[in-house]
């Protein structure tokens, strides 16, 4: 693999802000064009699909709303902790493709919103060590798949997409060292059966 995970990991960042959402309209709002974009008009109560930048910054205007089954929450990460605690080693449970991306601006948004609200600095703190919990659990369950000779499909699909990242890269580097350790010598190998 050429890129690195920090390159791969922004370029998943990317393809979520230009992927579409949908929210509802919490106020009417007339149609805006900008640089050949265009978006509404709106009506207060109506659900539309706009580009994820978009819609984020008419959320901070308070314009619309994310739709709560799209939204990642405290609530939301105590569940996903619940089921991570409650599988064992080999076990991943099905994490929305988005997970990451969506964790990652709940962080940011906790960690502003902490800055201006004192309120929010426990609720911050807490939801940043939910959120290391779960990635340590899955952390180690992705180690342990990715040291195994071969993974099913289906348990390759319960990952999200940075977390397939971070497989293939482990299971790649796993691959290579064991094929240094145990064949040193090409003139020495054993036949494989």
């Amino acid at each position: 693999m050429t890129k690195t995970i920090s390159t791969a990991i922004r370029n998943h960042d990317f393809i979520f802000e230009n992927s579409q959402v949908r929210v509802i309209a919490n106020r009417n709002l007339p149609e805006i064009k900008l640089g050949g974009l265009s978006v509404g008009p709106l009506e207060e109560g109506n659900e539309y699909e706009l580009y994820f930048w978009v819609a984020d910054e008419l959320h901070k205007s308070g314009i619309v709303h994310f739709r709560e089954e799209d939204t990642l929450d405290a609530g939301a990460l105590y569940k996903i902790q619940w089921k991570e605690r409650a599988q064992t080693a080999g076990q991943m449970s099905k994490l929305p493709e988005d997970f990451y991306q969506k964790l990652r601006r709940y962080l940011v948004q906790l960690k502003e919103e902490s800055t201006n609200i004192p309120e929010k600095m426990l609720e911050c703190q807490k939801v940043r060590h939910l959120a290391n919990d779960i990635v340590n659990s899955r952390m180690k369950k992705i180690v342990s798949l990715a040291s195994a000779p071969t993974q099913s499909e289906q348990i390759l699909k319960n990952l999200a997409i940075d977390e397939r990242l971070l497989y293939a890269r482990l299971h790649e580097l796993v691959v290579e060292w064991r094929e240094h350790v145990i064949n040193f010598d090409e003139g020495e190998r054993c036949p494989k059966n």
